[in-house]
């Protein structure tokens, strides 16, 4: 940059069209070591910014928590069917009294007596109670209808997890491209100012001789305060999409240097291709057909809820009173049972609330249904729009190509008309900008490119590491 710098103080000192012509023949070479001088030593590969995301994004790390719900919910449903058995144990104080008359009583050696009272009490006496009870179910439709649901929520799950992956994939990769494109922008504009500081000495130097008057020394000073005030705008966006980029991954700012796209060239694939992948696999439209399927099984859960229920019953319990009784100092009763057997229950009448919450069920279920032809128009929707960004971006690109070639032709030419004082240096700046900003769209224009295909592959429900891979290799292409 020194010798630079040194060639373009002594072209300055040179006369007048000798000035201009070696100025701006060599500014092209200064631009290119100005931009070589500024690029990193490595560039950030895409693939090590997903692989730092993983760890760091925070709104795939909320997925990846909420993911954890899934398995449990699997085990729900296997547990289900299973036999549940519970204790229930409970002491206090208590009072009992008993009395029975017209009873038959009988013992060895005291015969056979009838008309006999029998009583017992216990007025001030401790009470305790113990029981177990196991039931195994054995007919349940209400109870299958629920493991239906636990299933379809933990595939939900499961879905949920992917899209979010696929989401945050897709993020990342934007935030990428958008720092990489805000950072070709401020190299752009930097180059335009350091243009324009040239071609304003020149101005001035051919002012002060005499060669030039003075609206070209305006000419390049307003041409100079419209470019500081848009680098101090690009200066705003970089940091801003730095930020973006730094808080996904963690990585720190001076280590984000990503790279622009090369050649990106379309897929070619059909609409009616992408719309049949995208039907079959999209994120959005199978997580909202399980959540269909979800509220058909509360449906058919609630509407379940009438029907009978049969279980296996085991029980076995006891029951303790012990203290001072109206017949005894010490009276105690105990009372054991025990029982194993079928239960059948049946509901009769719940007042109309197992109506009302069937009723419920079925107009969500409907509501589902709705919502799942919404979200295939949707998404057929959003493959076309998306699949026409592709097409259209790969001729923006071809168009912005050509584009800039003959930028760089009409920049040459300026430059030589101003060498012979046929052009003026308003003419040659505005050729200058021309040309970067023709720069610029064509990088924007690459990278909304792939951005589209990236955006067809999420809606196909087919973005993953090796769609990464095929990306990283593009943006390790070089461009024309």
């Amino acid at each position: 940059m020194t010798t630079i710098k040194r060639a373009f103080g002594a072209g300055v000192t040179r006369a007048k069209g000798r000035f201009g012509s070696k100025f701006f023949r060599l500014a092209p070479l200064a631009f290119s070591l100005a931009l070589w001088a500024a690029s990193p030593a490595q560039a950030t590969d895409l693939l090590q910014v997903w692989q730092a995301a993983q760890h760091h994004d925070r709104t795939l790390l909320a997925a990846q928590a909420a993911h954890g719900t899934a398995q449990p919910q699997r085990a729900q449903a296997r547990a289900l069917w299973r036999p549940s058995v519970g204790l229930q144990a409970s002491a206090g104080r208590g009072y009992g009294q008993t009395h029975m008359q017209g009873a038959q009583f009988s013992a060895p050696g005291m015969g056979t007596h009838d008309g006999v009272d029998f009583g017992t009490s216990v007025t001030h006496g401790h009470v305790t109670q113990v029981g177990v009870q196991a039931v195994q179910p054995l007919i349940d439709p209400q109870r299958r209808a629920r493991q239906q649901q636990l299933r379809l929520s933990a595939d939900m799950g499961d879905l949920q997890w992917q899209a979010a992956r696929q989401a945050a994939m897709l993020r990342v990769v934007e935030q990428y491209l958008d720092l990489a494109v805000a950072q070709e922008a401020l190299q752009v504009l930097e180059q335009q100012l350091q243009a324009v500081d040239r071609a304003l000495a020149e101005a001035q130097e051919r002012f002060d001789l005499g060669a030039a008057p003075i609206t070209a020394v305006h000419e390049a000073r307003a041409h100079q305060a419209q470019l500081q005030a848009r680098h101090l705008a690009a200066q705003a966006d970089l940091q801003v999409q730095q930020r973006k980029l730094q808080d996904s991954t963690g990585l720190p700012a001076n280590a984000l240097q990503p790279r622009l796209p090369g050649n990106v060239a379309a897929q070619g694939l059909a609409l009616e291709l992408w719309q049949e992948r995208a039907a079959a696999q999209n994120f959005s439209i199978r997580l909202q057909q399980l959540a269909t399927d979800v509220a058909q099984a509360e449906a058919d859960r609630q509407r379940a809820s009438a029907a009978a229920r049969v279980d296996i019953v085991a029980q076995a319990q006891q029951q303790r009173l012990s203290g001072r009784g109206d017949y005894s100092q010490h009276a105690r009763n105990k009372e054991t049972q025990a029982a194993i057997g079928v239960q059948l229950t049946v509901p009769l009448y719940t007042g109309g609330y197992r109506s009302a919450r069937e009723q419920e069920a079925v107009a969500q279920w409907q509501a589902a249904l709705a919502q799942l032809e919404a979200t295939r128009q949707q998404v057929a929707q959003q493959v076309h729009a998306a699949w026409l960004g592709e097409q259209t971006g790969a001729r923006q690109v071809q168009a912005l190509e050509a584009a800039l070639q003959a930028s760089a032709a009409r920049q040459d030419a300026t430059r030589t008309g101003h060498a012979v004082g046929h052009r003026t240096v308003l003419d040659v700046l505005q050729a200058d900008s021309e040309h970067a900003n023709t720069q610029l769209a064509l990088a924007q224009a690459r990278s909304r490119l792939l951005l589209a295909q990236l955006q067809l592959a999420q809606l196909a429900g087919a973005l993953d590491e090796s769609a990464l891979h095929q990306a990283n290799r593009q943006l390790l292409a070089k461009s024309h």
